[in-house]
């Protein structure tokens, strides 16, 4: 393939037509590793329902080798017939995948960190070690028939050499796929692009892309990663992980589908009723801003914006609000033009006369900044009603 600038490339270019593009997710395991998460067993098994009938290839379902209710829980998930891939995460221990086999997961992760501060500070260990305990794990997991991902721990940081003899060991024992964590979230997109597309040229086996947002990147470099021929991409419903938090799979999909021309047929109309369990079993609410699923993604005051999407909502928007289980909103505030209240009562069945809707906007721009924020329908009325009275002398 021809050298091309960054901004010329299509991912449709660069992603091997024999590995269509899929989701990994794993909510049910870094995103409950969120400091303060706990999903009840049967929230669990719910979650994996609903990423199942969105239409994620593969759930990370937990860790088998934490015993008791998490082992139990991820057997009973294993065990619904689900049309994803079920996968269990894994230490680079014959012990820890002997967990994952009781299950009866189809699919395992393989974790082993790569990095030098990694190797020798937390394993205390060398970089021979680590080759070592992958090659031995993943041929146990293989001689089960297991699909298996090795996952690269802390791969942004470790030496790319290193790196890609690490990716060939793995290949050579077995493994299916090269989970490329960017575990402290260091990277940006342009970076990422380089790594990835290095590894691609250099080990021939799938890559996945798994990053983390403590800069805000995590979309984004998710994305970049797969311009630059990754296959695989490991996310979570609303963002959730370890401190930010990962790739949020509302934003990767959406991002796919209108950013990058490629659409994976998930029911995203689900996508808010998702958001929504989640958060509930997450104990954390999805802010009003949060992309693709928040409430104000589809909620419009500014007049300008208003008008725009009165006429047609192209204007601001990208895609449908129905599109991700949403509903537009016309919010009537300071902010607000003569069309947007002039639309908004024609909701209730009125019809306002242009001076009529001049002179209520006068009003509603002074109440909200008295109140410090949009107005509810009640108090629209209200101010109808006391310019009728005023006006017209009528009394409603």
């Amino acid at each position: 393939m021809p050298e091309k600038e960054l901004k010329d490339f299509d991912i449709a270019d660069v992603v091997p037509t024999r590995h269509p593009l899929k989701i990994d997710d794993t909510t049910l395991r870094d995103g409950e590793q969120t400091a303060g998460v706990v999903f009840a067993n049967e929230e669990k098994i719910r979650i994996a329902k609903l990423l199942d009938t969105v239409g994620v290839d593969q759930i990370e379902v937990g860790i088998p080798a934490m015993g008791g209710d998490e082992k139990e829980t991820i057997k009973k998930i294993a065990g619904m017939g689900l049309r994803a891939s079920v996968l269990g995460w894994n230490r680079a221990v014959k012990e820890d995948i002997q967990h994952s086999i009781d299950c009866g997961v189809d699919a395992v992760a393989i974790s082993i960190a790569v990095s030098e501060i990694h190797i020798l500070t937390k394993l205390k260990k060398d970089r021979q070690w680590v080759l070592d305990s992958i090659s031995k794990a993943v041929d146990f997991a293989k001689k089960h028939d297991l699909y298996v991902s090795v996952n690269a721990e802390d791969g942004s940081r470790a030496e790319l050499d290193y790196l890609i003899e690490f990716g060939n060991n793995a290949k050579e024992a077995g493994a299916d796929r090269l989970r490329f964590c960017d575990t402290i979230g260091v990277l940006d997109p342009f970076e990422t692009f380089r790594v990835i597309k290095h590894l691609r040229q250099e080990v021939d086996i799938e890559i996945e892309m798994h990053t983390h947002n403590d800069f805000g990147m995590a979309t984004a470099n998710a994305l970049a990663g797969v311009k630059a021929g990754a296959t695989w991409v490991n996310t979570t419903v609303n963002g959730l992980g370890e401190r930010a938090g990962n790739a949020a799979l509302e934003e990767v999909v959406m991002a796919l589908k209108y950013i990058g021309a490629v659409d994976l047929g998930y029911k995203t109309e689900m996508f808010r009723e998702l958001s929504e369990y989640v958060a509930q079993a997450s104990a954390r609410n999805v802010p009003i801003w949060k992309a693709i699923v928040g409430t104000n993604v589809f909620a419009h005051e500014s007049g300008i914006h208003a008008d725009g999407v009165l006429k047609n909502p192209k204007t601001y928007e990208v895609f449908s609000p129905e599109e991700v289980g949403l509903a537009r909103q016309l919010v009537v505030g300071k902010h607000s033009g003569s069309h947007s209240v002039a639309a908004k009562f024609r909701e209730y069945g009125i019809e306002l006369t242009p001076e009529q809707s001049q002179a209520i906007l006068a009003e509603v721009r002074r109440t909200s900044v008295q109140l410090k924020r949009a107005l509810f329908d009640k108090e629209l009325m209200y101010i109808y009603k006391d310019y009728l009275e005023r006006t017209e002398g009528k009394q409603l």
